[in-house]
Protein backbone atom coordinates (compact mmCIF):
# COMPACT_ATOMS: atom_id res chain seq x y z
CA UNK A 1 0.00 0.00 0.00
CA UNK A 2 1.42 3.61 -0.87
CA UNK A 3 1.32 5.60 2.18
CA UNK A 4 3.06 8.89 0.58
CA UNK A 5 0.20 11.05 -0.65
CA UNK A 6 0.49 14.76 0.70
CA UNK A 7 -1.54 16.94 0.04
CA UNK A 8 -1.89 20.41 1.88
CA UNK A 9 -4.18 19.19 4.71
CA UNK A 10 -1.21 16.62 4.98
CA UNK A 11 1.06 18.76 4.96
CA UNK A 12 0.15 21.17 7.27
CA UNK A 13 -0.47 18.35 9.69
CA UNK A 14 2.76 17.34 9.60
CA UNK A 15 4.10 20.73 9.51
CA UNK A 16 2.63 21.29 12.91
CA UNK A 17 3.34 18.22 14.18
CA UNK A 18 7.22 18.43 13.50
CA UNK A 19 6.90 22.03 15.18
CA UNK A 20 5.73 20.50 18.52
CA UNK A 21 8.66 17.84 18.16
CA UNK A 22 11.48 20.62 17.54
CA UNK A 23 9.79 22.90 20.23
CA UNK A 24 10.48 19.24 22.73
CA UNK A 25 13.66 18.69 21.38
CA UNK A 26 14.89 22.78 21.86
CA UNK A 27 13.61 22.06 25.34
CA UNK A 28 15.76 18.70 26.20
CA UNK A 29 19.11 20.36 24.46
CA UNK A 30 21.87 20.09 26.42
CA UNK A 31 23.54 23.23 27.76
CA UNK A 32 26.29 24.69 25.59
CA UNK A 33 25.71 21.98 23.16
CA UNK A 34 25.96 23.41 19.43
CA UNK A 35 22.62 23.43 17.44
CA UNK A 36 23.84 23.44 13.97
CA UNK A 37 25.96 21.39 12.22
CA UNK A 38 29.91 22.86 12.01
CA UNK A 39 32.11 22.97 9.42
CA UNK A 40 35.41 23.90 10.46
CA UNK A 41 36.47 24.11 6.97
CA UNK A 42 33.39 24.93 5.15
CA UNK A 43 31.40 22.48 3.16
CA UNK A 44 33.87 21.28 0.97
CA UNK A 45 34.58 17.76 -0.56
CA UNK A 46 36.30 15.48 2.30
CA UNK A 47 39.01 14.85 -0.08
CA UNK A 48 39.93 18.65 -0.67
CA UNK A 49 39.61 18.80 3.17
CA UNK A 50 43.17 16.06 2.92
CA UNK A 51 44.82 18.58 0.41
CA UNK A 52 44.35 21.09 2.89
CA UNK A 53 45.58 19.25 5.81
CA UNK A 54 48.29 17.91 3.55
CA UNK A 55 49.68 21.76 2.74
CA UNK A 56 48.86 22.87 6.49
CA UNK A 57 50.03 19.84 8.09
CA UNK A 58 52.30 18.02 6.27
CA UNK A 59 54.13 16.69 9.17
CA UNK A 60 51.48 15.53 11.04
CA UNK A 61 50.52 11.91 11.81
CA UNK A 62 46.95 11.29 9.79
CA UNK A 63 47.71 7.37 10.29
CA UNK A 64 50.05 5.65 13.11
CA UNK A 65 49.81 1.87 12.36
CA UNK A 66 52.15 -0.09 14.99
CA UNK A 67 54.84 1.74 14.97
CA UNK A 68 54.75 3.23 11.09
CA UNK A 69 53.69 6.46 10.67
CA UNK A 70 51.64 8.16 7.40
CA UNK A 71 51.72 12.33 7.81
CA UNK A 72 49.00 14.21 6.48
CA UNK A 73 51.33 15.31 3.17
CA UNK A 74 52.76 11.29 2.71
CA UNK A 75 48.91 10.72 2.58
CA UNK A 76 47.56 13.56 0.31
CA UNK A 77 50.82 12.68 -1.88
CA UNK A 78 50.11 8.90 -2.08
CA UNK A 79 46.60 9.42 -2.47
CA UNK A 80 47.02 11.75 -5.60
CA UNK A 81 49.11 9.06 -6.94
CA UNK A 82 46.52 6.36 -6.28
CA UNK A 83 44.23 8.82 -8.46
CA UNK A 84 46.83 8.97 -10.84
CA UNK A 85 47.21 5.30 -11.29
CA UNK A 86 43.48 4.14 -11.22
CA UNK A 87 43.06 6.89 -13.89
CA UNK A 88 46.07 5.29 -15.84
CA UNK A 89 44.30 2.08 -15.63
CA UNK A 90 41.34 3.40 -17.19
CA UNK A 91 39.38 4.30 -14.09
CA UNK A 92 37.23 7.40 -14.33
CA UNK A 93 34.60 9.84 -12.63
CA UNK A 94 31.54 6.87 -11.33
CA UNK A 95 33.32 4.01 -12.12
CA UNK A 96 33.50 1.40 -8.90
CA UNK A 97 36.40 0.50 -7.37
CA UNK A 98 35.91 -2.77 -4.66
CA UNK A 99 38.58 -2.38 -1.58
CA UNK A 100 38.53 -5.69 0.00
CA UNK A 101 41.39 -4.91 3.03
CA UNK A 102 41.16 -5.39 6.48
CA UNK A 103 42.43 -2.19 8.66
CA UNK A 104 46.17 -0.90 7.31
CA UNK A 105 47.68 2.29 6.06
CA UNK A 106 47.09 1.08 2.45
CA UNK A 107 42.91 1.44 2.70
CA UNK A 108 43.37 5.33 3.88
CA UNK A 109 45.67 5.64 0.43
CA UNK A 110 43.21 4.12 -1.82
CA UNK A 111 40.07 5.67 -0.10
CA UNK A 112 40.86 8.95 -0.88
CA UNK A 113 42.52 7.86 -4.18
CA UNK A 114 39.07 6.81 -4.81
CA UNK A 115 37.21 9.85 -3.76
CA UNK A 116 39.94 12.44 -5.34
CA UNK A 117 39.21 10.68 -8.86
CA UNK A 118 35.18 10.89 -8.58
CA UNK A 119 35.02 7.15 -8.74
CA UNK A 120 33.08 5.42 -6.61
CA UNK A 121 34.38 3.59 -3.23
CA UNK A 122 32.95 0.39 -2.71
CA UNK A 123 34.05 -1.09 0.47
CA UNK A 124 33.93 -5.51 0.95
CA UNK A 125 34.34 -7.45 3.61
CA UNK A 126 37.87 -8.90 3.44
CA UNK A 127 36.27 -11.91 6.08
CA UNK A 128 33.91 -12.47 2.79
CA UNK A 129 33.41 -15.93 2.02
CA UNK A 130 33.07 -17.14 -1.94
CA UNK A 131 29.32 -16.73 -2.29
CA UNK A 132 29.74 -12.96 -0.77
CA UNK A 133 32.46 -11.56 -2.85
CA UNK A 134 30.52 -13.07 -5.53
CA UNK A 135 27.53 -10.77 -5.11
CA UNK A 136 29.29 -7.81 -4.15
CA UNK A 137 30.95 -8.14 -7.56
CA UNK A 138 27.91 -9.33 -9.73
CA UNK A 139 25.61 -5.83 -7.81
CA UNK A 140 28.09 -3.41 -7.69
CA UNK A 141 30.60 -4.43 -11.15
CA UNK A 142 33.26 -2.88 -10.25
CA UNK A 143 36.17 -1.91 -12.73
CA UNK A 144 39.05 -2.53 -10.66
CA UNK A 145 39.60 -4.19 -7.36
CA UNK A 146 41.74 -4.02 -4.22
CA UNK A 147 42.82 -6.86 -2.79
CA UNK A 148 45.49 -8.05 0.15
CA UNK A 149 47.63 -10.57 -0.52
CA UNK A 150 46.29 -13.28 1.61
CA UNK A 151 42.55 -12.79 -0.03
CA UNK A 152 44.31 -13.11 -3.84
CA UNK A 153 42.94 -17.04 -3.95
CA UNK A 154 39.67 -15.48 -2.78
CA UNK A 155 39.64 -13.00 -5.67
CA UNK A 156 40.62 -15.63 -8.09
CA UNK A 157 38.02 -17.92 -7.41
CA UNK A 158 35.14 -15.72 -7.53
CA UNK A 159 36.78 -14.51 -10.95
CA UNK A 160 36.82 -17.99 -11.74
CA UNK A 161 33.45 -18.82 -11.07
CA UNK A 162 32.17 -15.24 -12.60
CA UNK A 163 33.80 -16.19 -16.01
CA UNK A 164 32.75 -14.12 -18.98
CA UNK A 165 30.72 -12.19 -16.33
CA UNK A 166 33.59 -11.07 -14.65
CA UNK A 167 33.72 -6.97 -14.64
CA UNK A 168 37.35 -6.29 -13.60
CA UNK A 169 39.64 -4.60 -15.21
CA UNK A 170 42.19 -4.79 -12.99
CA UNK A 171 43.31 -6.18 -9.53
CA UNK A 172 45.52 -4.26 -7.32
CA UNK A 173 46.85 -5.95 -4.50
CA UNK A 174 48.89 -5.10 -1.04
CA UNK A 175 50.46 -6.97 2.07
CA UNK A 176 51.06 -5.60 5.58
CA UNK A 177 54.38 -6.69 5.46
CA UNK A 178 54.40 -3.95 3.06
CA UNK A 179 53.59 -1.17 6.23
CA UNK A 180 54.95 -3.47 9.35
CA UNK A 181 57.98 -1.94 10.98
CA UNK A 182 60.69 -4.61 11.91
CA UNK A 183 60.43 -3.32 15.73
CA UNK A 184 56.45 -2.69 15.76
CA UNK A 185 55.93 -0.14 18.81
CA UNK A 186 52.28 -2.19 20.04
CA UNK A 187 51.87 -6.03 20.11
CA UNK A 188 50.98 -6.98 16.57
CA UNK A 189 47.89 -9.19 16.18
CA UNK A 190 48.83 -12.95 14.04
CA UNK A 191 46.82 -11.31 10.85
CA UNK A 192 49.53 -8.50 10.46
CA UNK A 193 52.35 -11.03 11.01
CA UNK A 194 51.98 -13.51 7.96
CA UNK A 195 54.65 -13.28 4.96
CA UNK A 196 54.10 -11.37 2.23
CA UNK A 197 51.91 -13.73 -0.32
CA UNK A 198 53.02 -13.23 -4.27
CA UNK A 199 50.51 -13.17 -6.58
CA UNK A 200 49.79 -15.99 -9.21
CA UNK A 201 50.81 -14.91 -12.87
CA UNK A 202 47.19 -15.04 -13.78
CA UNK A 203 46.21 -13.19 -11.72
CA UNK A 204 47.50 -10.32 -13.92
CA UNK A 205 47.20 -8.57 -10.43
CA UNK A 206 49.86 -5.09 -9.84
CA UNK A 207 51.40 -4.65 -6.86
CA UNK A 208 50.06 -1.50 -5.25
CA UNK A 209 52.87 0.53 -3.27
CA UNK A 210 55.35 0.04 -5.92
CA UNK A 211 52.96 1.21 -8.93
CA UNK A 212 52.40 4.14 -6.72
CA UNK A 213 55.94 4.86 -6.46
CA UNK A 214 56.52 4.75 -10.17
CA UNK A 215 53.08 6.25 -11.29
CA UNK A 216 54.33 9.46 -13.22
CA UNK A 217 50.94 10.17 -14.01
CA UNK A 218 49.55 13.87 -13.26
CA UNK A 219 46.79 13.26 -10.17
CA UNK A 220 43.46 14.94 -11.28
CA UNK A 221 43.04 18.21 -9.85
CA UNK A 222 39.31 19.15 -10.15
CA UNK A 223 37.49 19.10 -6.91
CA UNK A 224 34.61 16.08 -7.25
CA UNK A 225 31.14 17.38 -7.05
CA UNK A 226 29.60 17.09 -3.27
CA UNK A 227 26.36 15.47 -4.73
CA UNK A 228 28.06 13.54 -7.23
CA UNK A 229 28.11 9.57 -5.85
CA UNK A 230 30.82 8.67 -4.13
CA UNK A 231 30.57 4.84 -2.19
CA UNK A 232 28.02 2.19 -2.08
CA UNK A 233 27.58 1.04 1.24
CA UNK A 234 26.15 -2.46 1.49
CA UNK A 235 23.99 -2.90 4.37
CA UNK A 236 24.42 -5.61 6.90
CA UNK A 237 23.00 -8.31 5.09
CA UNK A 238 22.01 -9.99 8.67
CA UNK A 239 18.78 -11.86 6.78
CA UNK A 240 18.46 -11.43 2.81
CA UNK A 241 21.63 -10.69 0.18
CA UNK A 242 22.89 -7.02 1.16
CA UNK A 243 21.77 -3.76 -0.85
CA UNK A 244 24.44 -1.16 -1.98
CA UNK A 245 23.66 2.21 -0.29
CA UNK A 246 24.37 5.41 -2.56
CA UNK A 247 25.90 7.91 -0.83
CA UNK A 248 27.78 11.41 -1.66
CA UNK A 249 30.69 13.22 -0.51
CA UNK A 250 28.23 15.56 0.89
CA UNK A 251 27.07 12.92 2.93
CA UNK A 252 30.30 12.49 4.45
CA UNK A 253 30.82 15.80 5.27
CA UNK A 254 27.48 16.08 6.38
CA UNK A 255 27.75 13.75 8.77
CA UNK A 256 30.67 14.75 10.35
CA UNK A 257 29.45 17.90 10.72
CA UNK A 258 26.35 17.46 12.56
CA UNK A 259 27.54 14.63 14.87
CA UNK A 260 31.04 16.08 15.84
CA UNK A 261 29.21 19.15 16.74
CA UNK A 262 27.34 17.51 19.16
CA UNK A 263 28.99 14.10 20.43
CA UNK A 264 32.98 14.69 19.58
CA UNK A 265 34.70 16.64 21.82
CA UNK A 266 38.28 17.63 20.11
CA UNK A 267 40.50 20.20 19.95
CA UNK A 268 44.22 21.01 19.12
CA UNK A 269 45.92 18.25 21.49
CA UNK A 270 42.94 15.34 20.30
CA UNK A 271 43.82 11.74 19.25
CA UNK A 272 41.58 9.42 18.11
CA UNK A 273 41.87 5.48 18.01
CA UNK A 274 39.92 3.28 16.09
CA UNK A 275 39.93 -0.61 15.32
CA UNK A 276 36.25 -0.80 14.10
CA UNK A 277 36.50 -2.36 10.57
CA UNK A 278 36.55 0.24 7.88
CA UNK A 279 35.02 -1.41 5.69
CA UNK A 280 31.85 -0.87 7.95
CA UNK A 281 30.39 2.21 8.05
CA UNK A 282 30.91 2.65 11.42
CA UNK A 283 34.65 2.13 10.69
CA UNK A 284 34.93 4.44 7.76
CA UNK A 285 32.97 7.39 9.58
CA UNK A 286 35.79 6.75 12.57
CA UNK A 287 38.57 5.99 11.26
CA UNK A 288 38.35 7.56 7.76
CA UNK A 289 36.07 10.70 7.84
CA UNK A 290 36.47 11.87 11.39
CA UNK A 291 40.27 12.42 11.12
CA UNK A 292 40.63 13.86 8.22
CA UNK A 293 37.47 16.00 8.44
CA UNK A 294 39.15 17.85 12.03
CA UNK A 295 42.86 16.86 10.75
CA UNK A 296 43.66 15.04 14.04
CA UNK A 297 46.37 11.99 14.22
CA UNK A 298 44.40 8.33 14.21
CA UNK A 299 45.83 5.57 15.80
CA UNK A 300 44.71 2.34 13.38
CA UNK A 301 44.83 -0.96 15.20
CA UNK A 302 44.15 -4.12 12.73
CA UNK A 303 41.93 -5.63 14.56
CA UNK A 304 40.69 -5.48 18.62
CA UNK A 305 42.60 -6.95 21.71
CA UNK A 306 42.51 -5.41 25.02
CA UNK A 307 46.19 -5.18 25.89
CA UNK A 308 46.81 -3.29 22.45
CA UNK A 309 44.55 -0.95 23.43
CA UNK A 310 45.24 -0.19 26.77
CA UNK A 311 49.13 0.05 25.06
CA UNK A 312 48.18 2.70 22.31
CA UNK A 313 46.11 4.70 24.85
CA UNK A 314 49.55 4.97 26.73
CA UNK A 315 51.93 5.43 24.41
CA UNK A 316 50.01 7.93 21.89
CA UNK A 317 47.88 10.11 24.89
CA UNK A 318 44.96 8.95 22.53
CA UNK A 319 41.78 11.11 23.59
CA UNK A 320 38.79 9.37 22.08
CA UNK A 321 37.76 6.46 21.08
CA UNK A 322 34.73 4.82 19.94
CA UNK A 323 34.19 1.34 21.27
CA UNK A 324 31.91 -1.44 21.97
CA UNK A 325 30.64 -2.20 25.06
CA UNK A 326 31.97 -5.98 25.23
CA UNK A 327 35.50 -3.93 24.33
CA UNK A 328 35.40 -1.31 27.80
CA UNK A 329 34.27 -4.88 29.98
CA UNK A 330 37.21 -6.74 28.54
CA UNK A 331 39.46 -4.31 29.28
CA UNK A 332 37.80 -3.20 32.84
CA UNK A 333 38.68 -6.96 33.60
CA UNK A 334 41.72 -7.31 32.12
CA UNK A 335 44.13 -8.93 34.40
CA UNK A 336 47.07 -6.43 33.48
CA UNK A 337 45.11 -3.41 33.42
CA UNK A 338 46.35 -1.28 36.13
CA UNK A 339 49.97 -1.34 34.40
CA UNK A 340 48.88 1.08 31.75
CA UNK A 341 47.98 4.60 32.22
CA UNK A 342 44.50 5.47 30.48
CA UNK A 343 43.89 8.49 31.92
CA UNK A 344 44.27 10.66 28.56
CA UNK A 345 40.97 9.60 27.36
CA UNK A 346 38.53 11.91 27.55
CA UNK A 347 35.69 10.73 25.61
CA UNK A 348 34.36 6.95 24.71
CA UNK A 349 31.37 6.72 22.91
CA UNK A 350 29.73 2.80 23.10
CA UNK A 351 27.68 0.71 20.86
CA UNK A 352 25.54 -2.02 22.85
CA UNK A 353 25.49 -5.01 20.66
CA UNK A 354 25.95 -8.06 23.23
CA UNK A 355 26.24 -6.31 26.19
CA UNK A 356 24.54 -3.38 27.21
CA UNK A 357 26.01 -0.70 28.94
CA UNK A 358 24.55 -0.12 32.54
CA UNK A 359 25.21 1.78 35.34
CA UNK A 360 27.93 -0.41 36.95
CA UNK A 361 30.15 -0.16 33.75
CA UNK A 362 29.68 3.26 34.00
CA UNK A 363 30.95 3.86 37.52
CA UNK A 364 33.84 1.23 36.87
CA UNK A 365 35.23 2.69 33.59
CA UNK A 366 35.15 6.33 35.31
CA UNK A 367 37.37 5.04 37.88
CA UNK A 368 39.74 3.90 36.14
CA UNK A 369 40.36 6.67 33.17
CA UNK A 370 38.51 9.33 34.54
CA UNK A 371 36.28 9.87 31.76
CA UNK A 372 32.59 9.07 31.07
CA UNK A 373 31.33 6.65 28.32
CA UNK A 374 28.09 7.44 26.60
CA UNK A 375 26.23 5.60 23.85
CA UNK A 376 26.79 6.42 20.73
CA UNK A 377 23.14 6.73 20.06
CA UNK A 378 21.13 5.07 16.81
CA UNK A 379 21.84 5.41 12.78
CA UNK A 380 22.06 2.92 9.96
CA UNK A 381 23.94 2.59 6.85
CA UNK A 382 21.36 3.90 4.78
CA UNK A 383 21.62 7.50 6.64
CA UNK A 384 25.23 7.19 7.29
CA UNK A 385 24.61 6.45 10.74
CA UNK A 386 25.20 9.20 13.38
CA UNK A 387 22.16 10.60 13.58
CA UNK A 388 21.31 11.19 17.42
CA UNK A 389 23.23 11.66 20.15
CA UNK A 390 23.27 11.00 23.91
CA UNK A 391 26.12 12.94 24.93
CA UNK A 392 25.38 15.50 27.60
CA UNK A 393 22.71 13.65 28.74
CA UNK A 394 24.18 11.88 31.30
CA UNK A 395 23.47 14.36 34.09
CA UNK A 396 21.79 11.77 36.98
CA UNK A 397 22.55 9.12 34.31
CA UNK A 398 19.26 10.27 32.66
CA UNK A 399 20.10 8.33 29.53
CA UNK A 400 21.00 4.94 31.39
CA UNK A 401 17.80 5.47 33.90
CA UNK A 402 15.41 6.91 30.80
CA UNK A 403 14.64 3.51 28.85
CA UNK A 404 14.09 1.14 27.11
CA UNK A 405 16.84 1.63 24.84
CA UNK A 406 17.36 5.22 24.72
CA UNK A 407 18.73 7.63 21.80
CA UNK A 408 18.67 10.44 23.07
CA UNK A 409 18.15 13.56 20.66
CA UNK A 410 18.70 14.28 16.40
CA UNK A 411 21.87 15.67 15.54
CA UNK A 412 21.47 19.32 14.14
CA UNK A 413 19.73 19.06 10.62
CA UNK A 414 18.08 15.98 11.63
CA UNK A 415 14.38 15.21 11.77
CA UNK A 416 12.35 12.08 13.26
CA UNK A 417 8.57 11.16 13.02
CA UNK A 418 6.78 7.88 14.57
CA UNK A 419 3.97 6.77 11.75
CA UNK A 420 1.45 4.02 12.17
CA UNK A 421 3.00 1.09 10.01
CA UNK A 422 -0.08 0.73 7.93
CA UNK A 423 -1.69 3.85 7.54
CA UNK A 424 1.23 6.13 7.55
CA UNK A 425 -0.66 8.50 10.10
CA UNK A 426 1.55 10.45 12.30
CA UNK A 427 1.42 9.15 15.84
CA UNK A 428 1.72 11.32 18.97
CA UNK A 429 4.72 11.42 21.44
CA UNK A 430 4.65 8.53 23.74
CA UNK A 431 3.31 6.65 21.11
CA UNK A 432 5.28 3.13 19.34
CA UNK A 433 5.13 3.17 15.57
CA UNK A 434 7.52 3.15 12.65
CA UNK A 435 10.63 5.40 13.08
CA UNK A 436 10.68 7.42 9.95
CA UNK A 437 13.89 9.91 9.75
CA UNK A 438 14.47 12.69 7.32
CA UNK A 439 18.47 13.73 7.39
CA UNK A 440 20.65 15.53 4.83
CA UNK A 441 23.10 12.15 4.66
CA UNK A 442 20.02 9.86 3.62
CA UNK A 443 21.47 7.55 0.99
CA UNK A 444 20.04 8.76 -2.69
CA UNK A 445 18.73 5.29 -3.67
CA UNK A 446 19.35 1.44 -3.08
CA UNK A 447 21.93 0.38 -6.40
CA UNK A 448 20.25 -1.52 -9.01
CA UNK A 449 16.97 -1.56 -6.53
CA UNK A 450 14.42 0.94 -7.39
CA UNK A 451 11.47 -1.07 -5.58
CA UNK A 452 13.26 -1.01 -2.89
CA UNK A 453 14.16 2.41 -3.12
CA UNK A 454 10.48 3.39 -3.70
CA UNK A 455 9.21 1.43 -0.77
CA UNK A 456 11.76 2.88 1.84
CA UNK A 457 11.70 6.43 0.60
CA UNK A 458 8.39 8.21 0.22
CA UNK A 459 8.11 12.06 0.29
CA UNK A 460 11.47 13.01 1.18
CA UNK A 461 11.52 10.67 4.52
CA UNK A 462 13.09 7.17 4.82
CA UNK A 463 11.06 4.53 6.23
CA UNK A 464 12.98 2.20 8.77
CA UNK A 465 11.01 -0.64 9.15
CA UNK A 466 11.86 -0.15 12.39
CA UNK A 467 10.05 0.29 15.89
CA UNK A 468 10.48 3.66 17.88
CA UNK A 469 8.87 5.91 20.30
CA UNK A 470 9.40 9.80 20.83
CA UNK A 471 8.70 9.98 24.60
CA UNK A 472 6.88 13.41 25.76
CA UNK A 473 10.19 15.17 26.47
CA UNK A 474 11.38 14.82 22.88
CA UNK A 475 14.16 11.80 23.32
CA UNK A 476 14.12 9.23 21.02
CA UNK A 477 13.41 5.47 21.77
CA UNK A 478 14.57 2.34 19.72
CA UNK A 479 12.99 -0.73 19.96
CA UNK A 480 14.00 -2.67 17.34
CA UNK A 481 12.98 -4.53 13.83
CA UNK A 482 9.13 -4.76 13.55
CA UNK A 483 9.68 -8.14 12.20
CA UNK A 484 11.29 -8.78 15.53
CA UNK A 485 8.63 -7.48 17.62
CA UNK A 486 6.55 -10.41 19.33
CA UNK A 487 3.14 -10.46 20.23
CA UNK A 488 2.71 -12.35 23.81
CA UNK A 489 -1.00 -12.71 24.75
CA UNK A 490 -1.66 -9.24 22.88
CA UNK A 491 1.24 -7.55 24.48
CA UNK A 492 3.81 -6.10 22.62
CA UNK A 493 7.63 -7.50 23.58
CA UNK A 494 10.72 -5.90 21.91
CA UNK A 495 13.63 -8.30 21.77
CA UNK A 496 16.20 -5.23 22.39
CA UNK A 497 13.95 -4.73 25.67
CA UNK A 498 14.49 -8.02 27.24
CA UNK A 499 18.65 -8.13 25.92
CA UNK A 500 18.72 -4.79 27.95
CA UNK A 501 17.11 -5.67 31.45
CA UNK A 502 19.52 -9.10 30.91
CA UNK A 503 22.25 -6.77 31.06
CA UNK A 504 21.47 -4.99 33.93
CA UNK A 505 21.96 -8.74 35.85
CA UNK A 506 25.64 -9.11 37.20
CA UNK A 507 26.23 -12.19 35.80
CA UNK A 508 25.17 -11.82 32.53
CA UNK A 509 27.81 -10.94 29.83
CA UNK A 510 25.54 -10.83 26.33
CA UNK A 511 22.20 -12.04 25.18
CA UNK A 512 20.01 -12.76 22.34
CA UNK A 513 16.45 -12.63 22.70
CA UNK A 514 14.21 -13.96 19.78
CA UNK A 515 10.34 -15.03 19.14
CA UNK A 516 8.87 -18.74 18.27
CA UNK A 517 5.10 -19.16 18.23
CA UNK A 518 2.83 -20.91 20.64
CA UNK A 519 -0.31 -22.46 20.85
CA UNK A 520 -1.51 -20.66 23.40
CA UNK A 521 0.42 -17.07 23.90
CA UNK A 522 0.79 -16.25 20.27
CA UNK A 523 4.63 -16.00 20.89
CA UNK A 524 7.47 -16.87 23.10
CA UNK A 525 10.74 -15.22 23.73
CA UNK A 526 13.63 -17.14 24.13
CA UNK A 527 16.98 -15.93 25.45
CA UNK A 528 20.09 -17.11 24.79
CA UNK A 529 22.41 -15.68 27.47
CA UNK A 530 26.08 -15.92 27.93
CA UNK A 531 27.33 -15.54 31.55
CA UNK A 532 30.60 -14.31 32.93
CA UNK A 533 33.68 -16.66 32.56
CA UNK A 534 33.12 -16.13 36.67
CA UNK A 535 29.86 -16.82 37.15
CA UNK A 536 29.82 -20.34 35.33
CA UNK A 537 28.87 -22.93 37.60
CA UNK A 538 27.24 -20.16 40.08
CA UNK A 539 24.14 -19.37 38.40
CA UNK A 540 21.50 -21.73 36.31
CA UNK A 541 18.40 -20.93 34.02
CA UNK A 542 15.99 -21.36 37.08
CA UNK A 543 17.84 -18.85 39.00
CA UNK A 544 18.01 -16.71 36.33
CA UNK A 545 14.50 -17.11 35.31
CA UNK A 546 13.55 -16.04 39.20
CA UNK A 547 15.51 -12.86 38.28
CA UNK A 548 13.44 -12.24 35.38
CA UNK A 549 10.26 -12.72 36.61
CA UNK A 550 11.66 -10.10 39.56
CA UNK A 551 12.36 -7.44 37.18
CA UNK A 552 10.41 -7.17 34.36
CA UNK A 553 5.99 -7.82 33.45
CA UNK A 554 5.17 -11.59 33.70
CA UNK A 555 4.66 -11.34 29.46
CA UNK A 556 8.18 -10.36 29.12
CA UNK A 557 9.84 -13.11 30.73
CA UNK A 558 12.25 -15.21 28.56
CA UNK A 559 12.62 -19.60 28.12
CA UNK A 560 16.30 -18.96 28.85
CA UNK A 561 18.76 -21.17 27.69
CA UNK A 562 22.77 -20.88 29.04
CA UNK A 563 25.11 -20.44 26.07
CA UNK A 564 28.89 -20.73 25.57
CA UNK A 565 28.97 -17.81 23.30
CA UNK A 566 26.46 -16.47 20.37
CA UNK A 567 27.04 -16.03 16.68
CA UNK A 568 28.23 -13.00 15.34
CA UNK A 569 28.46 -11.01 12.14
CA UNK A 570 31.82 -9.35 10.84
CA UNK A 571 30.45 -6.24 12.95
CA UNK A 572 29.76 -7.78 16.35
CA UNK A 573 26.10 -8.08 15.69
CA UNK A 574 24.28 -11.30 16.85
CA UNK A 575 22.84 -13.46 13.71
CA UNK A 576 19.96 -14.03 15.64
CA UNK A 577 18.73 -16.38 12.50
CA UNK A 578 21.31 -18.66 13.48
CA UNK A 579 19.67 -19.25 16.83
CA UNK A 580 15.92 -19.75 14.98
CA UNK A 581 16.34 -23.55 15.48
CA UNK A 582 17.64 -23.58 18.56
CA UNK A 583 14.81 -21.37 19.77
CA UNK A 584 12.11 -23.84 18.18
CA UNK A 585 14.25 -26.84 20.45
CA UNK A 586 13.66 -24.63 23.19
CA UNK A 587 11.40 -26.19 26.31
Amino acid sequence: MDHTAQGPAAAADEAAYLDDLHQRWQRAWPAGTPREPVYPLGRQPLSEMLRHWGRTRPGQPAVLFYGHQTTYGELDALSDRCAALLAAHGIGAGDRVAVLLPNCPQFHVVFFGILKLGAVYVPVSPLSQRAELLHALRDSTPRALVALDQLLPLVRDARGALGAEDPLASLFYTSFADVVPAAPTLPLPPMAQAPRCPAEPQDHAIDLLPALAACQAPAPRAAPALDAVAALNYTGGTTGLPKGCIHTQGDMVDMAAAFGAVSLPLDEQAVMLGFFPEFWIAGENLCLIFPVFYGTPLVLLARWDAETFMAAVERYRVTNASMLVDSVVEVMDHPRVSQYSLRSLRHVGVSSFVKKLNLDYRRRWQALTGSTIAETAWGMTETQTCNTFTLGMQGDDLDLRSQPIFVGLPVPGTEFKICDFDSGALLPPGTEGELCVRTPTLLKGYWNKPEATRESLRGGWFHTGDIGVIDTQGYLHYLGRRKEMLKVNGMSVFPAEIEALLGQHPAVLGSAVLGRPDEDRGQLPIAFVMLKPEAAGTLDEAALTAWCRANMAVYKVPLLRIVDALPLTATGKVRKQDLADLAAAVR
